[in-house]
């Protein structure tokens, strides 16, 4: 028999079902279908800032209103110290947000997948020193690690990225570990190698796909932690001053003294922003973690 008349692989004929499996399964929470729905609207908002607000808006001079304005007909939400209206920050500081939310929790689950299936592949002495530097970073306080790396270094947006990801990947790297070693002692991991496969085969074409449901799972919620550290460093004073972002909103309202003064118009929308994507994205992760759970073989 030829190669050309070989029965094809049926797996990708089989991709397009599991991915309706995994929407019927996931749209039956309701939960899940609420963060989606609400991750949904609020990426939209920040794909249409410069539709939805002047680009001016960011600009401390020549704002349209006055310092500390209430709400009303002619700003929704109010005004900050310098008169610009707080809706247009709004909108745009859902763009920073998110994109350092996606960056820094893409980065922490590729470094911490990447040491969880090689210290799990490997095993022996690689896999104890690989696994001591993760106990080092997980007994290590992450804000505190961010706070130092955003302090020695120059103030970004990429700063904050590369502080959250270097410092919040351990857990990833353990829940990944584990699961790389319940799957190399599978049995056709063992026929893989005895045919030859190597090491980069073996990770790449066995453990990576059947880990990659955990690491999807992961990356979802790491989003959200993410997001909240990114606030809490812009409201230190560690982000880029020269971008608008939600955390940056409150660091600038703490400053005004919209807190004493009782300008809560100033403090809320970017608060209840910042915890809604969090509560947001923290609902989709619980739900694809129970779809994608491998005891219910719904990703089978």
């Amino acid at each position: 028999m030829t190669e050309s008349a070989l029965p094809r692989s049926p797996a990708p004929a089989r991709r397009p079902g599991a991915a309706v499996r995994f929407w019927h399964s996931y749209r039956a929470h309701r939960a899940g279908l609420l963060g989606l729905g609400a991750l949904t609207l609020i990426a939209a908002v920040a794909l249409l800032a410069p539709l939805l607000a002047d680009e001016d808006v960011r600009k401390v001079t020549g704002a349209p209103g006055d310092p500390l304005e209430p709400p009303s007909a002619a700003f929704w939400l109010g005004t900050d110290q310098f008169g610009r209206p707080l809706l247009g920050l709004l909108v745009w500081g859902a763009r920073i947000s998110l994109t350092v939310g996606l960056l820094a929790a893409g980065m922490s689950v590729a470094i911490g997948a990447l040491v969880g299936i090689a210290a799990g592949h490997y095993g022996g002495w690689f896999a104890t020193v690989l696994m001591r530097v993760t106990d080092w970073f997980l007994v290590m306080p992450t804000l505190v690690l961010a706070i130092v790396l955003a302090t020695v270094m120059s103030r970004s947006v990429w700063t904050v990225i590369i502080a959250i990801g270097v410092t919040s990947w351990p857990t990833t790297a353990r829940l990944v570990r584990a699961q790389t070693v319940a799957v190399e002692s599978r049995p056709y991991i063992e026929r893989a190698k005895a045919l030859g496969g190597g090491h980069r085969h073996i990770m790449s074409r066995h453990v990576l796909p059947n880990v990659m449901p955990l690491v999807l799972a992961q990356t979802t919620l790491g989003i959200s932690a993410a997001i909240l550290t990114e606030a809490t460093l812009a409201f230190l004073g560690l982000g880029d001053p020269m971008v608008v972002s939600w955390g940056g909103m409150l660091q600038e309202a703490r400053e005004a003294g919209a807190v004493s003064s009782g300008h809560w118009w100033c403090l809320a929308p970017p608060g209840l922003a910042i915890a809604v994507v969090a509560l947001a994205f923290t609902l989709c992760g619980r739900t694809i973690e129970t779809v994608l759970d491998p005891r219910r073989g719904v990703d089978r």
